[in-house]
């Protein structure tokens, strides 16, 4: 038997005014794009704000359905965009905020299982680290990469 250890570095800011430039600028993408969430159902609003290789940002809000579970994430809308309409460019960063009743959640929501292995799947397909930033109000946290937050990823894509 061999025990292993398992190390994931993130960096934690206490407000978006630490943070460089252009992840300020993807944040209030994110925010802006929350503002398009469709969730009757469960008041629970996510946006998401996506930067390709090239500097271009798509956004994404979550879309909630009667017919559960035929809604969809913030993180997905705004990949699945990209994907459509800019194939073949590499995805940078992702940010992704969420929050109820118009309040952000004071700690950053974390993508679903799901968001996470298409992350996964579209930063495989790059060949390029996909950086993730998590926001909340009173934190936030950047991941150098999607591996950070999905440890054994499963990549079809090298089979």
């Amino acid at each position: 038997m061999i025990q292993r250890h398992l190390n994931i570095d993130y960096v934690e800011y206490r407000s978006v005014e630490e943070m460089e430039p252009m992840d300020r600028e993807l944040v209030a993408a994110a925010m802006e794009a929350r503002k398009g969430s469709y969730s009757p159902y469960s008041k629970f609003s996510v946006g998401a704000a996506l930067r390709l290789e090239d500097g271009t940002i798509v956004k994404g809000a979550n879309q909630e359905n009667a017919a559960y579970p035929s809604g969809i994430c913030a993180e997905r809308t705004a990949m699945f965009a990209a994907g459509a309409n800019y194939p073949g460019k590499a995805f940078d960063t992702i940010a992704v905020i969420a929050g109820m009743h118009g309040e952000t959640c004071k700690d950053p929501a974390s993508p679903c299982g799901a968001c996470r292995q298409v992350m996964a799947e579209y930063q495989a397909l790059g060949r390029r680290p996909l950086k993730v930033i998590l926001v909340g109000a009173d934190r936030i946290y950047k991941f150098g990469e999607v591996d950070d937050i999905l440890p054994f990823i499963f990549d079809s894509l090298e089979a």
